[in-house]
């Protein structure tokens, strides 16, 4: 006898609640297992997303397409897994990378290949290349022997042995790339936190990478928003020299490096307490790991390299990211670093890294900032309130993108507000932009020295908060305070 029509819709509906509520029942023995901890995450990530699909719905712009409201929510999304930890943040790197090209991949006219290419960027590369660095360093003990010779110089206190580190940083910095710069003094200065561990070490990862970025404002050449700053105005026909901008940058470098030291020692109570460097000269018992032909072959590369970072792309045309080819291929076919070793370097920090880079590119290519940022040009503001707005949003920016992305959308804005500027000089806003993107030091994906630093498993995310706030809104204060006082040496 065969059923009825109402029988099978009735033992389907059957079957279908006893599904529902073996799923339900599944779904919560589940979460009774889960520690609190990962419960709390959960509820964090499932909130985030929530938040960030309401953000971008009311956010968005009238006419935005598919890819804008994608790209707008990644963006919302990201920031409150990396601010709330609900996920690694390498993890979240990851994600941002699938997410684009699973979201954006049948988009018209967008290249998604061009976000899985982030993980072979440039800095990726220069990045790698400090890794083998610091990892050559530590095992031939180079490390040691140059923390022996700089520390002295510094005195016996932590307070002023952290100060003497994160000025030797500002002031390198001023010369060469920010992260080779801080992968050379994070790698230098391993012996101190991996020994020192507590307070200090924290507030050293925290100060070398805050330094590397805040002595970057020294120079022309000491960070790429200078240089763009600089080649905007030539195009205006106002030409800033090196000593120009030195003028201005010089003295908020080691300002702003000395109130972020006082920031430090306070927050991590550094005090005058001889600092113990005993283990510096302490014979070690465990046989050498490389022969004396090695260590000399490291000192070697590491000359060469640093060489090549501070004068290669002026002398011979060689991009940084090329001189990281020095220690990766240097060090590996010495035999002095080893498989082994190269699987123990930080992959995870790369990961995160690239994550940022696709995050940033994606917001510039939707062309997410310009249409935000064009808004103001219909406000009517005054001055004053102008050129505090665009270094806060220099700042916003740059710690979720590119810093160098950001003053590159920034700074042709700037220029052309003219009716906005009034009287004014033309040159103080370009330069208190290009300043205060040196300021973003909020999260690890932030600025290139904040991740090498958070490489090294010893800082928390949330730790780099102190920087991100402190530093992100002094540093305009002092930057706009500075700029207007001293344009007219320059203009």
């Amino acid at each position: 006898m065969q059923d009825t029509k109402p029988e099978r819709a009735s033992r389907w509906r059957e079957c279908r609640k006893q599904l529902t509520q073996a799923a339900m029942s599944y779904v919560a023995d589940t979460w009774r297992t889960l520690s609190p901890e990962s419960r709390k995450k959960i509820k964090q990530a499932i909130a985030a997303f929530v938040i960030s699909v309401v953000l971008a719905l009311v956010v968005a712009g009238e006419g935005f397409s598919y890819a804008q409201y994608c790209t707008l929510f990644l963006l919302f999304f990201a920031i409150q897994l990396w601010i709330t930890e609900a996920a690694p943040p390498f993890a979240v790197g990851v994600f941002i990378v699938g997410f684009l090209v699973y979201a954006l991949g049948n988009a018209d006219g967008i290249d998604v290949g061009q976000y899985v290419k982030t993980w072979s960027d440039g800095i990726i590369i220069l990045f790698l290349g400090g890794f083998f660095l610091a990892e050559g360093m530590q095992k031939t003990r180079l490390d040691y022997k140059l923390l022996q010779k700089l520390l002295p110089r510094f005195g016996q206190q932590a307070r002023y042995i952290l100060l003497g580190l994160m000025l030797t940083t500002a002031c390198i910095s001023m010369l060469m790339s920010n992260t080779a710069t801080t992968a050379m003094m994070i790698a230098t200065a391993a012996p101190l936190y991996t020994n020192s561990k507590g307070a200090f070490s924290r507030a050293l990862l925290l100060g070398i990478p805050a330094a590397a970025s805040i002595g970057g404002m020294g120079t022309v050449i000491g960070s790429p928003p200078n240089a763009i700053t600089v080649g905007a105005l030539a195009q205006r026909g106002i030409n800033v020299g090196f000593i120009d901008w030195m003028i201005v940058g010089m003295p908020l470098a080691i300002i702003l490096t000395l109130v972020f030291w006082r920031i430090l020692v306070s927050a991590y109570k550094i005090g005058k307490d001889p600092l113990d460097t005993s283990f510096l000269t302490v014979p070690s018992n465990e046989a050498p790991a490389v022969s004396r032909v090695q260590e000399h072959i490291m000192m070697a590369i590491l000359v060469l390299t640093l060489f090549f970072w501070i004068a290669g792309k002026k002398l011979f045309g060689i991009p940084t990211a090329a001189v990281s080819g020095i220690p990766i291929a240097g060090l590996t076919l010495t035999g002095i670093l080893t498989s082994k070793d190269v699987r123990a370097l930080p992959w995870d920090t790369l990961m995160l890294v690239a994550g940022g880079l696709a995050l940033g590119l994606a917001i510039e290519e939707q062309h997410l900032a310009e249409y935000y940022v064009e808004k103001l040009k219909h406000v009517q503001i005054d001055y004053s309130t102008l050129i505090i707005l665009f270094a806060l949003i220099t700042v916003s920016l740059s710690n979720f993108m590119s810093n160098t992305a950001a003053t590159a959308i920034l700074i042709p804005v700037a220029l052309s507000s003219s009716a906005l500027i009034g009287d004014h000089s033309p040159v103080a806003l370009p330069l208190i932009i290009g300043l205060s993107a040196s300021c973003a030091l909020f999260l690890p994906v932030s600025t290139p020295p904040n991740a090498i630093a958070y490489s090294t498993g010893l800082l928390k995310q949330s730790e780099f908060r102190l920087g991100g706030v402190s530093v992100g809104l002094i540093g305009p204060a002092l930057i706009i305070g500075w700029v207007l006082l001293t344009t007219r040496v320059i203009g």
